[in-house]
């Protein structure tokens, strides 16, 4: 005995499809008909897609900001886990120092403006690293950590703007 057909076809789940049914008075040859109208996204689904497609149409310039915003979660899952974390993280601080001096040693900085430049991204990465090891040690939001995160995120995303622009 052959197993009845269904009345309706799957259909994928993006479309809404529309069944007619049988219709009275036409011949049996007539083939029916199914209607596929395309399901239309939500508004907040196209401002989700909107802000999506811009946020990578600039992600080299946004990509101090996108840093920051990793290092936040990345520091509260840190402290979650492994409050000594932040006592691991300590050392490392002193690597954009050991970064300056060889980089004076090996190319000194023609004049004053460029060491000026060195120095400051220098003082930022140091504040970076004890922002996270702190932030890991304590929680990323404890006393003024969440103002200096800020401050950080606001600073690298100005300074990363104007060099970018320079050049």
């Amino acid at each position: 005995m052959p197993r009845p057909r269904s009345r309706f076809r799957k259909v994928a789940p993006e479309v809404t499809a529309v069944h007619i049914p049988h219709q009275r008075g036409h011949r049996r040859q007539d083939a029916p008909f199914v209607v596929v109208v395309p399901q239309r996204p939500t508004l907040t689904a196209r401002a989700a897609a909107a802000v999506g497609w811009w946020v990578w149409e600039h992600r080299l310039a946004l990509a101090p900001t996108l840093l920051g915003l990793v290092a936040l979660p990345l520091s509260a899952v840190l402290h979650l886990l492994a409050w000594w974390s932040g006592v691991l993280l300590t050392p490392l601080a002193v690597v954009p120092l050991a970064w300056l001096i060889t980089l004076q040693r090996d190319a000194p900085a023609p004049d004053r403006a460029a060491f000026g430049w060195r120095l400051a991204l220098t003082l930022a990465a140091i504040t970076a690293v004890a922002w996270l090891a702190l932030a890991a040690a304590f929680g990323p939001l404890t006393g003024p950590l969440g103002w200096l995160w800020v401050f950080l995120l606001i600073a690298a995303q100005t300074i990363w703007s104007l060099v970018r622009r320079s050049h």
